[in-house]
């Protein structure tokens, strides 16, 4: 007996799919209309909110007090408008203003990017990674921010400021218009309170409170005037003060009675910003993202054109470049080798926009050198011993063979391109020979025939090298490193880590040596990553670098006000690096980023890539709007 597959069969079962097809697109629909009907109700009940509250004091007055308040209000919301429309102008504002002037401007649609590591927490001041700090960005803000082209500093929470004439004492006025994302003003108390805050020595924020220390105390004069005063002159005082995140107090103020739930959160997150968490108190790594929402009473003259900013975190490098081919994600930063590769697919650039550029902020990358492990000093605590491992780091090798040529070797902290760098460094050539003259020196020959080199108690050149897991490139240069290494003697154990178990080694100086990457300035401030007083308390001198002399000209530099004078102590501090080589420096990576075409606006400035700015600048054109 056999079966038929007809013409109705045909029928019935595309029938059947297309029912399927219509139901998925049917979910998807109530799905995001369910979303957006949440929003809605999430800011009609915050609305109601107000209205009840300012219904309660209205009710307190008499009925001449209730006319009389009644037109108070009309009048204070009159001029309100009137003084917001005059603030367009705002030079913070500026770029932001300029693109919705374009033809093409639109509010709507999302903007959602992705992260190679899964983020352990995004509460402020105890976070410890890039990734955190760039959500935070979009929902704390700031009395100044730099402008992305001249670098100059312009007022954001703040209208305007005075610094004396010692230079020891700033002075910032606040703008009345800012508000909290629950409509609370910004005010001074709420700045002053930020510093006690970070301050406070049972805050998890060590990082933070070695960056403030220069700070004598910051008072708030009144409801809109906040002083900081410090205790010698700084350099960066304006940076220091004017950077501060600003915190609510209203918000923030509970977990100084109870600290521990604030150094164990995940995600207390919540601030004057363009963009809100909807639940300012709840957010967990589990979600795999995060997902911030347009601030609805976002004081600023322009509002940002997205309705939500998302990030999704996606570990491997592959499964990143295949999320960005679906679309799912509209930017993705590549790697060399593939970039090239990308760059002739014909289906791929049809679609995206493509940016390739050295920042002249860019960070490097970087092995650091453990000189002290479990109480005791390791091998790395010779000076000699770091200045080989630098000699057998083939730079050159690396930026042609793996970076293909899209980076550049680092010889410091400091950008080659910085007033900080002096021009007559060069970054140590590879030298197999001697790097093990110097190894020979510090005791370490091969004195069983193995090939690995011994001390003189047999104890054999060998550490690991922790590296973040998934990141191909960092797999690729240390396979590379363990071969050019092993040509001199030394045995290199690739320790492969997932990346919070990275940073719980970091914290608790658990492993020989690390390769990670810090991100630089406009002018690199080296005290929390050198500086010896970092060493313990949970500083940043994770690898226990100690020289008096560097601490000398550090404090030197810091308090040096004059840029001529302290530009030739940087260089000073740089020679330093160059003879100690607590890290040895590995490369600066040119960005190589594409973005998807929807995205409009996009642009290289001094600051890096636009998309990554507050005020927000970049857009959707409605007709290519898609979420």
């Amino acid at each position: 007996m056999s079966s038929r597959f007809g013409v109705k069969d045909f029928v019935l079962l595309g029938a059947v799919f297309a029912s399927i097809a219509m139901l998925l697109l049917a979910m998807y629909m109530v799905d995001r209309q369910w979303l957006m009907m949440s929003q809605i109700r999430e800011t009609v009940r915050e609305q109601a909110d107000e209205l009840r509250a300012l219904r309660g004091q209205v009710k307190s007055l008499d009925g001449k007090l209730e006319t009389a308040a009644l037109r108070a209000v009309t009048v204070a919301s009159s001029e309100a408008v009137s003084t917001r429309l005059a603030e367009e102008e705002l030079p913070a504002f500026a770029r932001a203003l300029s693109a919705t002037k374009q033809a093409d401007y639109a509010e709507g649609d999302w903007l959602v990017l992705a992260f190679g590591v899964g983020l352990k927490t995004i509460s402020p001041l105890i976070s410890q990674d890039k990734y955190a700090s760039d959500v935070q960005s979009f929902v704390l803000e700031t009395l100044l921010v730099r402008d992305p082209e001249s670098l100059a500093w312009h007022g954001h929470l703040a209208s305007g400021w005075t610094v004396s004439d010692d230079g020891l004492t700033i002075t910032f006025s606040l703008r009345p218009q800012a508000r909290f994302s629950d409509g609370k003003p910004v005010r001074a108390q709420d700045v002053a309170f930020s510093y006690s805050f970070i301050m406070n020595e049972k805050i998890a924020a060590p990082r933070y409170r070695a960056y403030l220390n220069k700070i004598g105390d910051v008072v708030a004069l009144d409801e809109s005037t906040v002083r900081f005063s410090f205790k010698e002159p700084y350099f960066n005082a304006l940076n220091l003060a004017g950077t501060l995140p600003v915190l609510a107090e209203h918000f923030y103020a509970e977990y100084l009675d109870n600290p521990q739930a604030f150094n164990q959160s995940k995600g207390l997150l919540f601030g004057s910003g363009p963009f809100r968490l909807t639940d300012a108190k709840n957010w967990t790594p589990d979600a795999g993202l995060v997902e911030l929402a347009r601030n609805p009473r976002y004081w600023g003259p322009v509002v940002p054109s997205f309705e939500r900013l998302i990030w999704k975190v996606i570990e491997n490098d592959n499964a990143r470049l295949t999320t960005f081919r679906n679309g799912e994600i509209d930017r993705y930063g590549a790697r060399p080798r593939e970039y090239q590769q990308l760059r002739e697919d014909e289906a791929l650039t049809a679609r995206t926009q493509r940016f390739e550029f050295m920042s002249p902020v860019a960070g490097y990358s970087y092995i650091g050198w453990n000189q002290h492990r479990d109480g005791k000093p390791t091998p790395f605590a010779d000076v000699r011993v770091r200045q080989a491992m630098t000699y057998l780091t083939d730079r050159p090798g690396i930026v042609e063979d793996i970076m293909l040529g899209y980076a550049e070797p680092a010889v410091s902290p400091f950008s080659p391109r910085s007033k900080q760098h002096d021009r007559s460094i060069k970054p140590r050539p590879y030298d197999v020979e001697k790097g093990k003259a110097l190894l020979a020196e510090a005791g370490y020959e091969d004195r069983d025939g193995d090939g690995i080199l011994e001390s003189a108690d047999g104890i054999p050149l060998s550490f690991e090298l922790t590296f973040f897991q998934d990141s191909e490139d960092s797999r690729r240069i240390v396979l590379y490193l363990k071969d050019t290494y092993a040509r001199a003697g030394v045995q290199l154990k690739p320790k492969p880590s997932e990346w919070s178990v990275m940073l719980d080694s970091i914290n608790n100086r658990t492993y020989d040596a690390i390769t990670l990457g810090w991100s630089s300035g406009v002018e690199t401030d080296v005290y929390q990553m050198f500086h010896s007083t970092q060493i313990e308390g949970g500083g940043d001198n994770f690898v226990h670098f100690k020289d008096a002399d560097f601490d000398a000209l550090v404090d030197r530099a810091r308090a040096t006000v004059d840029e001529g004078k302290r530009m030739p102590i940087w260089k000073k501090v740089e020679r330093i690096f160059f003879e100690q080589q607590p890290y040895t420096f590995l490369m600066r990576r040119k960005t190589l980023t594409f973005m998807d075409k929807r995205i409009a606006n996009v642009e290289v400035t001094n600051l890096g890539l636009n998309v990554d700015l507050v005020p927000v600048e970049v857009y959707v054109p409605q007709s290519m709007q898609i979420r």
